[in-house]
């Protein structure tokens, strides 16, 4: 890999962690909505809004644990072709770094304070997935995006009814994970073993829950 290409990488690190990112689409709105201004807004009790924004949180997380295992997968691949896989999918999990960062905001709430910790282990198993070669790293891609579409599923159902705004981001992320882990099978993909499906259910379980309260 080129300096340039390093020093790339090293300044999306950067942003991941610090709550740094670049939009390329626009926030979602929900249904109905031509712009920011005319979403209707529903007044949430101040148990609605820490438990929308305890869920953006662990998006947030999410979304950074994303960038880290698309890089680490990038630097472990000599297919230019799932270079850019990994590559265009980062971008996309971008969008969704950046829109949890700013429903966050919005909720007048902060983003992880561990997210040094989420990123380093991401990017350590990333990497580690990658060295089993191609279509293992694609597995574990489509696997991680089956687990997160299915958290989303779960924010879906718990969101408050009123979060208009933050169910429709939940709801394009969740369509954005489901094509992700589509192409990610349709490119070469394993099916990962039960015992490392498990793994990573567990390990997703301790960050979700630890990420939604700090």
């Amino acid at each position: 890999m080129l300096l340039d290409d390093w020093i790339t990488e090293f300044d999306r690190g950067l942003r991941s962690m610090t709550g740094v990112s670049r939009m390329t689409r626009p926030m979602p709105l929900p249904a109905g909505s031509a712009d920011s201004a005319s979403v209707e807004r529903v007044e949430m009790t101040a148990q609605e809004r820490a438990h929308a924004a305890g869920l953006m949180r662990v998006n947030h997380v999410g979304e950074v644990c994303a960038q880290a295992l698309y890089q680490a997968q990038k630097l472990a691949t000599r297919s230019p072709a799932l270079k850019q896989a990994f590559e265009h999918a980062a971008r996309e999990e971008e969008d969704h770094l950046a829109w949890t960062a700013k429903r966050l905001e919005a909720l007048d709430s902060r983003p992880s304070l561990l997210n040094p910790l989420w990123y380093a282990g991401a990017l350590a198993i990333g990497f580690a997935a990658g060295r089993f070669g191609d279509r293992v790293s694609l597995g574990f891609m489509a696997e991680t995006e089956r687990q997160v579409e299915h958290h989303l599923d779960g924010h879906m159902e718990t969101l408050p009814a009123g979060d208009y705004e933050s169910r429709a981001i939940v709801e394009q992320m969740r369509a954005d994970e489901a094509a992700h882990g589509k192409a990610a099978m349709d490119a070469g993909g394993v099916e990962l073993p039960f015992p490392a499906r498990a793994l990573m259910r567990a390990a997703s379980k301790i960050m979700t829950t630890t990420a939604y309260r700090i």
